[in-house]
């Protein structure tokens, strides 16, 4: 079975697009983990309901928590793990451990690095009169937004969009865009 562990920190859509995936038979892995910062993320509620185990970060600095998360992922077998709105960087341990990617809301390298995360992209993109905005999937690495890119999905900016309406667009791009991706890992045994 190809073990994904997903790291999220807020309302957890993308999470859910997952666990439906794998329900759904569209996708051939099994979620492990799901582990928060956030121990008021509705990610959690939604890892419990698919009766996925959760961990929440206990440590405050990105040290503690690099060495807190490694203790714990160490004792799973993993061979993925999905930033899926999670905004800390990933320190030493895990990068040098684990094949780790995440989803991105705009079209990298643009609109990237620290602070630009959710509406601060969608608001952004249309600030700057863009045509197309949309959706990357990149591995991560030491630096917001910096890794090599795996995919990148186009999303039309619409003269009349507001950052919620693109961001509309943009999450329905993105679900779609990341269970191919892993669907793709899954059958190739990437990690």
């Amino acid at each position: 079975m190809y073990n994904l562990v997903i790291f999220a920190s807020g309302n957890g859509t993308t999470l859910q697009a997952v666990i439906d995936a794998i329900q759904e038979k569209k996708l051939e892995a099994h979620i492990a983990l799901v582990v928060s910062d956030n121990s008021k993320a509705f990610a959690l509620e939604r890892a419990k309901k698919a009766n996925i185990p959760t961990y929440i970060i206990k440590s405050k600095d990105s040290v503690g928590i690099d060495n807190e998360l490694y203790q714990v992922l160490s004792k799973i077998d993993i061979n993925l793990i999905v930033l899926a709105g999670y905004l800390k960087l990933i320190g030493p341990n895990l990068l040098n451990k684990y094949t780790i990617i995440n989803t991105h809301p705009s079209l990298l390298p643009k609109y990237g690095g620290k602070g630009m995360y959710g509406m601060n992209v969608h608001r952004a993109v249309i600030a700057a009169k863009e045509e197309h905005s949309g959706v990357t999937i990149h591995y991560v690495n030491s630096e917001y937004d910096q890794g090599s890119i795996i995919m990148q999905t186009v999303v039309k900016v619409l003269p009349t969009d507001t950052p919620e309406d693109l961001a509309k667009r943009v999450q329905a791009a993105e679900k779609i865009q990341l269970v191919g991706v892993l669907q793709s890992f899954a059958e190739n045994k990437q990690s």
